[in-house]
């Protein structure tokens, strides 16, 4: 590896660890964001709408990816990098100073909101440049070695993060950083912003890119090329449903969404949980390298379609063992204490709603599923006949719920309604108790070997997936549509599939009453890219991608 190189890899992959950075706060921070911009609703939803909220991004980023993929194809890879670095790091700096839903009221989860999509369509631009920059810096035959770097800034963007935000919990308190300490991270990110700047302003242009443009030949019209021509188009479809959606949910299972079921789910105390996560980050972002360089030799295909296999087979086994490794209470009393709701079909509505309050749960079988789904509680359901009041059953105990009445206009409970529910809960919450539900994991009784090991093997699928799949993505698509041909699938398939993924699961926990019921999502999406990629997607390793004009 040259001199010259070694700066495009490590001046790229720098940059977009900053990005990753600014981009993952969000999400690190989900919890408390929830409180601070989304107070208006009741936790469950509040948690819910945040995670909606983080959504937002991904779902603007294939906008990005044609934005900045067609500016990329037309006027050159490195001046589209600098667009992308300004408009991502000043969205995260004002998230910093924004007030809180309770000094400005519907205002701020609005403006949150509209700076998210303002990071995601950053984004949207930032990785399809990335990876086609330094494929096309790299010789033949190591591009996915060179690419794999460009893998790792994901992951030790989300790791700095972590960083950061232990950083300032341990320096300010947790009560501190609850309040005001959460905005630090966000604050800090102008520094990153100053550092990243400076280093793409060093770059060169692209030598295959001012080969082409000297030639003459580069697109004028690189989205009417990519998108409408069929034999571009066949190709973007395929890279999408046959290698990118599966690797997008494996992603964001690994990482994400683990740490969310820590969390939220498993009540581990947050810098416990983010601890462990960076442990196992650590641990496993080298093998990013590993397998990019591994895929150089056998082929791409073999690895990405190891890592979705192995996903969808183990995903159950794994986060089953993670519950009884963090919260080894938990698991025990889902054993020995099983819950149980008899309704009648008729009066459960769907408890994932995202905007959703208590009080549009008002059926006495709402109010038990809503009861239960923020206590984060499995349970399975027993159909009851019509007009039946629903009741739960914990271990023993058996708790009958009520209909509540809502007041005119229908946004607060009638007073006397509101007291029975607070009762009912409190008398669930007891009941939990002395069946040996924790309120809390115990970090006393956490087996924090184990669970760094599991949380490594996730991550470890993340790196099959991942790592190999720049090099593919560049090698699938001619030069001169390269960037937009390449980013659509990506950031459709990370954006949409990926990033929703812990809102969908989460919707479909709190609706199924199964802690693991969201699993499913990753899994069967897994499966589904899985088939069509043995069946239909080319190996691309050998493709040389300057002849592939």
């Amino acid at each position: 590896m040259t001199r010259e190189e070694k700066k495009v890899i490590f001046a790229s992959s720098l940059g977009t660890v900053f990005e990753w950075y600014d981009f993952y706060l969000y999400g690190s921070l989900a919890a408390i964001i929830a409180k601070q911009f989304f107070s208006g609703l009741d936790p469950s939803a509040a948690f819910i709408f945040a995670l909606l909220a983080f959504a937002a991004g991904f779902i603007v980023r294939p906008f990005g990816a044609l934005v900045f993929g067609r500016l990329g194809d037309m006027i050159g890879r490195k001046y589209t990098f600098m667009v992308t670095i300004l408009l991502m790091g000043a969205s995260t700096f004002i998230v910093g100073i924004l007030p809180s839903y309770a000094s400005i009221g519907i205002a701020a989860p609005v403006i949150l909101i509209v700076l998210r999509m303002a990071q995601g369509l950053a984004l949207g631009g930032e990785y399809g440049g990335a990876a086609t920059y330094v494929a096309e810096h790299a010789p033949h035959g190591k591009r996915g070695a060179y690419t794999s770097w460009i893998q790792t800034t994901a992951t030790m963007g989300l790791f700095l993060s972590l960083l950061v935000i232990l950083g300032t919990r341990t320096a300010v308190g947790e009560e501190a950083f609850a309040d005001w300490g959460w905005r630090v991270p966000f604050l800090v990110s102008i520094l990153l912003l100053a550092i990243s700047v400076w280093i793409r302003m060093t770059m060169n242009e692209s030598p295959a890119f001012k080969k082409m443009k000297a030639e003459g030949k580069h697109s004028k019209a690189p989205l009417a090329e990519s998108f409408g021509q069929w034999k571009n188009l066949k190709i973007v479809i395929l890279a999408l449903i046959g290698i990118v959606a599966g690797q997008a949910v494996v992603w964001y299972s690994g990482q994400f969404y683990a740490l969310f079921f820590l969390q939220s789910v498993l009540k581990v105390d947050g810098a416990i949980a983010n601890i462990l996560v960076a442990i196992s980050l650590l641990i496993a972002t080298p093998f990013f390298v590993v397998f990019g360089t591994l895929s150089d030799k056998i082929g791409r295909k073999p690895i990405i379609m190891t890592g979705l296999l192995l996903a969808a087979l183990t995903y159950f086994p794994l986060f089953k063992a993670l519950t009884a490794a963090a919260n080894p209470d938990l698991a025990k009393a889902q054993q020995t204490a099983q819950i149980v709701v008899t309704a009648d079909p008729a009066q459960c509505s769907f408890q994932g709603n995202p905007v959703a309050r208590d009080v549009d749960f008002h059926t006495s079988c709402d109010i038990v599923k809503r009861a239960l789904a923020q206590a984060s509680a499995s349970y399975s359901t027993v159909e009851a006949p019509a007009g039946t009041v629903a009741s739960v059953k914990i271990g023993d105990k058996e708790i009958t719920a009520l209909n509540a009445e809502r007041i005119a206009g229908g946004h607060k409970f009638a007073p006397e309604s509101a007291e029975k529910i607070a009762a009912f809960k409190k008398e669930v919450a007891a009941a939990m108790q002395a069946a040996g539900y924790p309120a809390k994991a115990d970090p006393a009784k956490m087996n924090k070997p184990m669970i760094v090991a599991i949380l490594t093997v996730l991550v470890l699928y993340v790196t099959m997936v991942y790592g190999p799949i720049a090099a593919m993505l560049v090698e699938l698509f001619p030069t001169r549509i390269r960037y937009t041909s390449m980013s659509l699938p990506y950031h459709v398939g990370n954006g949409w599939f990926g990033g929703l993924m812990p809102t969908i699961a989460f919707a479909m926990v709190a609706q199924n009453g199964n802690i693991y019921y969201g699993l499913w999502y990753p899994i069967v999406i897994a499966a589904v890219t899985l088939v069509i990629g043995l069946l239909f997607v080319p190996e691309t390793k050998d493709v040389d991608i300057f002849a592939n004009d």
